[in-house]
């Protein structure tokens, strides 16, 4: 899977439009090998992003999750702490 495409189902407050919406752009970038198509292909990309946001609507909609809502600052830090780890502290940027 792309690392751009964030999981979006299971999260107090729900996913929102941008983040489907962000979440269909970088799948159709992938599949098609493009992130900016031609003049000639754009008609074709818009609506394949068009829908497969409303396909990942329509799933999030739908899914049963037994499982508690996860907190998106909560996932945020264990996503940092996996980063730290995998390359090294941040260096903090000096003036």
């Amino acid at each position: 899977m792309c690392r751009n495409i964030r999981v979006l189902s299971n999260f107090e407050p729900p996913a929102t439009e941008d983040e489907i919406e962000a979440a269909a752009l970088q799948y159709v970038r992938k599949v098609s090998g493009a992130t900016k198509p031609s003049a000639a292909n754009q008609e074709a990309f818009d609506e394949a992003v068009r829908v497969v946001a409303e396909a990942t609507r329509a799933l999030l909609e739908t899914l049963v999750i037994k499982a508690p809502p996860r907190d998106r600052e909560t996932e945020a830090a264990k996503a940092r702490a996996r980063a730290a780890e995998r390359y090294g502290p941040r260096a903090t940027a000096s003036a």
